[in-house]
């Protein structure tokens, strides 16, 4: 029966599998997130036993990272952003760079061209929004200022991010050094692109503003639970769809400005409890279909590679980010909340991954490496958290260092 079913299988296993090792983390203080991608490595084709579908999963996944993409643009919010800009944007942008550049040596290092080291680099850089926020809602310091900057901070990298998305496909060739990549398809592919997301983001800003809240105050007035879900549901995944047959535009793009039009209307509450459910259902499931292409002999065969990339997310972006927040002359205490919020990995990470991968930049064992570093980054950022307190009393007793830093508080 089991084979003649094989979305109901792979639906099952996923769940009850990714619930019992969420659980499992969940015992041991870590994030679920962990649970879930340590679930997907059992299921998958690189560890013995039950093997899932990796054909449905990866559709799944492709569902998970619409819902993802969309939440995003849902609980996006320039005015949030626009408080804490002179910070946030600068910060953001300094923080990768640095951490983009230090994953780029190492891939330059191993041998992986432009491309390989570009995308390795990239996908080190930005922190996932989904561990930040249960981080900082555990420490009941979401609307705290370093809170909001560290919100504003991750919005921003999620925007380059998504431009990131956006354009590699358009350059691809030229970053993987193939010869059809000349200047005149370079710049032919990058116009087109350019034209294809302004259409769409016309029409979906001009239109959707206009059509999507007059259909959820149509359908808000039935007063039908089902439908107004059903309504929200076919927005995500209807836009999306139109985008990528119509605009030839990804489909997590797509599902952004599906949300950011929704967010704008007065109903953005409502239809984020409603799609939340399915959100995280089914980002559950992107995360299993992650670790199903993860290669855990990786952590073996390359020790000192994993650990290469685990220094660059632990130590490279917190050490730039704490530096940065100190030199914009805010306190010891949000330099040290954001630099252990940005340690780690995520979502966005593995979306790029995949991108580069199936482009020809990024190797398998790229892809890897940072699944390796995602998992150890993950699973360690709660000790981060625990160590703040600590690291700070050390460094409050040590006023002359943090002199040098820059802190406003220790200067005469």
């Amino acid at each position: 029966m089991p084979h003649d079913a094989p979305l109901i299988t792979m639906l099952a296993l996923a769940f009850v599998i990714a619930f019992a090792f969420g659980m499992i983390a969940q015992k041991f203080h870590l994030s679920p997130l962990v649970g879930y991608l340590l679930a997907g490595i059992v299921v998958g084709p690189h560890t013995p036993g039950f093997v899932a579908d990796t054909v449905l999963a990866q559709q799944l996944a492709e569902i998970g990272v619409i819902l993802l993409m969309f939440g995003v643009g849902l609980h996006f919010s320039p005015a949030d952003l626009m408080r804490v800009r002179w910070i946030a944007i600068p910060g953001a942008i300094a923080q990768m760079a640095v951490a983009t550049l230090l994953g780029f040596a190492v891939a330059q290092f191993f041998g992986w061209g432009l491309g390989g080291g570009l995308v390795f680099g990239l996908a080190l850089s930005v922190a996932s929004t989904v561990v930040l926020l249960r981080a900082l809602e555990s420490r009941n310091e979401v609307d705290s200022d370093h809170g909001r900057i560290a919100v504003g901070w991750l919005l921003v990298e999620d925007i380059l991010m998504i431009a990131a998305l956006l354009l590699l496909p358009a350059f691809a060739d030229m970053l993987a050094d193939r010869p059809q990549a000349s200047s005149d398809s370079l710049a032919y592919s990058l116009l087109m692109t350019v034209v294809k997301v302004a259409l769409f983001a016309a029409l979906a800003l001009v239109v959707g503003r206009r059509v999507i809240p007059w259909l959820l105050q149509h359908v808000a007035d039935t007063g039908s639970r089902e439908l107004f879900t059903l309504a929200v549901l076919a927005c995500a995944l209807g836009i999306a769809f139109g985008a990528a047959i119509l605009f030839d535009v990804s489909f997590a793009l797509g599902a952004f400005f599906a949300g950011v039009i929704m967010n704008e209307s007065d109903f953005s509450h409502d239809a984020a409890q409603r799609s939340l459910p399915f959100q995280d259902a089914f980002a559950v499931l992107f995360f299993v279909s992650v670790g199903m292409l993860f290669q855990p002999s990786i952590i073996f065969d390359a020790p000192l590679a994993v650990l290469a990339v685990l220094l660059i997310i632990l130590l490279g972006k917190s050490v730039a980010a704490f530096l940065i927040v100190l030199a914009f002359r805010h306190p010891l205490t949000s330099a040290l909340t954001i630099s252990a919020s940005l340690a780690q990995i995520g979502e966005f990470s593995f979306i790029l991954a995949g991108l580069g991968v199936s482009y020809g930049l990024l190797p398998p064992e790229g892809r890897d490496l940072i699944m390796a570093g995602a998992l150890l980054s993950i699973s360690l950022n709660p000790l981060l958290f625990r160590a703040l307190e600590p690291v700070e009393a050390w460094l409050r007793a040590r006023p002359d260092l943090l002199r040098k830093l820059g802190s406003e508080e220790h200067k005469d």
